[in-house]
Parts: structure tokens; sequence; C-alpha cells
């Protein structure tokens, strides 16, 4: 049982969560994070678990776009010509991260919770992508809607863990 999110976590999304971090255990794998629009949330539920949180490294929380450059590497052209929601971007963190940590397996996600002034901040709009070693990097783009940010941010633990368990499982 996750401690401090369990009784917030549909079930389905806890025993996912388990699974990940027992076959991550199991292969003696390490896993990261770069995470921006869920704010740690996808770290904050990794370590959340007694017993398995061994297997998580780190997490990079680049919520701003100089953090993504300062933590991640991601350059000043990419967030200028494509955005910080964009595959380019989640691409670059999921390298970078991978790049600066000890892990062998990183999550990234970026995205839009809610719309903003600009016309391309459409909510709901959100970028993963996992690196892994010796694995070819895992894009995924959804679009979620209109949900709201808790909406939004649960709905990435479901595609963020699915994608961190089928690389898990191929590693």
């Amino acid at each position: 049982m996750a401690e401090a999110l369990s009784p917030i976590l549909p079930p389905q999304l806890e025993a996912l969560t388990h699974e990940v971090l027992r076959a991550a255990s199991n292969r003696e794998l390490k896993l990261a994070t770069a995470e921006s629009c869920t704010g740690g949330l996808i770290a904050s539920l990794l370590t959340d678990v007694p017993g398995r949180s061994h297997v998580f490294e780190r997490a990079f929380v680049t919520y701003s776009n100089a953090a993504k450059q300062q933590l991640l590497g991601i350059r000043g052209e990419t967030l200028r010509d494509h955005g910080p929601v964009s595959e380019e971007a989640v691409r670059q963190m999921a390298m970078g991260a991978l790049a600066n940590s000890g892990a062998d397996i990183v999550l990234a996600v970026t995205g839009w919770c809610e719309a903003g002034p600009d016309p391309g901040q459409q909510a709901g709009l959100v970028w993963f992508a996992v690196a892994a070693r010796g694995r070819p990097l895992q894009v995924r783009m959804e679009r979620f809607g209109n949900i709201g940010r808790a909406g939004v941010r649960l709905a990435c633990l479901q595609v963020g863990l699915d994608m961190l368990h089928a690389a898990v499982l191929a590693h």
C-alpha cells in the first residue's frame, strides 16, 4: 500500500505502482523521473511504497523553462522554436535526466493542465518519454482535454506508469 497517496489513488493505479516497483526491483533497475506538469507527483508515488523505494534513484522537477535548461540541458532553441510542451522538449528532458542520473530508466512528462493565454496551450495536452540505457527512446502524446489540473495529473500517472512498466519489462 502506498502510504501517503493510497487514500486518493484509484486501486488500479496503486496496483500498477506496486507492479512497476516489484519488476524494477527484481531486475535490479534504478528509476528516475523528469517532471513538469505533474510537479513531482510520479516521483512521490514511486517513493511512497514501503520496501520498494530503493529502486528510485532521483527526480527532476523542472516546472520552469530555466529549470529544464539548467537541470536537464534542454536547448534554448528547442524551447523557443517548439515550446516546453512538445515532442522535442520531452525527448530532451528524458535524455537529459538519463545523462544526469544513475538511473537505468527515466520517465519524462511535460504538458498543459489548463489552457493558457497562448493559443498553443491546449488544456490536457501532455507529452511523455521513456529513456532506457541501451534501448530506443519511447515517446507518446495524449490529449486528455479540459478535465482540470487534478484530472490531468491522475491521467498522467496512468500513462506514465504504463510506459514505465513496459520499459522495465523490456529491459
